[in-house]
């Protein structure tokens, strides 16, 4: 199957989450891939997230709770390595499903709540940093 060529941010759907129309952005710098998580901890052996933040509108502030979830070290542009949870869902892209892992990082101070790394894009997609929303122009509305 030929790549499709992605630009350097979109827009993306985590039905799983009852996210839609997220702001991604694409990092090829980026190994990982994550997602602003504002409040995590673990209950009864589930990982409980809430998924909120007044400044990225279509975050809905639901509380989700995962079974399965297992942690990723991941090392930031400065060199710092940070132990993150890590939880499996999909995204949608293009209107195709795809899996995906996503790390739980507070990314409040950031302008994209979603950070799509190397090991999502590769494979997939190519991308061309002069272009953005490819796929939501893209989608059926």
């Amino acid at each position: 199957m030929p790549k499709k060529i992605i630009g350097r941010i979109d827009k993306a759907d985590f039905p799983m989450l009852d996210i839609f129309d997220i702001d991604i952005k694409i990092d090829t710098g980026a190994y990982t891939s994550s997602i602003h998580c504002h409040k995590v901890s673990v209950d009864n052996g589930e990982l409980v997230c809430l998924f909120y933040d007044k400044d990225h509108p279509h975050y809905n502030g639901k509380e989700f709770r995962f079974k399965d979830y297992t942690f990723a070290k991941v090392k930031s542009s400065n060199g710092i390595v940070e132990k993150r949870y890590k939880i499996k869902t999909y995204i949608i892209l293009f209107e195709k499903k795809y899996n995906i892992s996503l790390t739980l990082s507070t990314r409040e101070d950031m302008r994209f709540p979603v950070l799509i790394g190397r090991k999502f894009i590769s494979k997939k997609f190519i991308v061309d940093v002069t272009q953005k929303n490819v796929s939501y122009n893209n989608k059926k509305k």
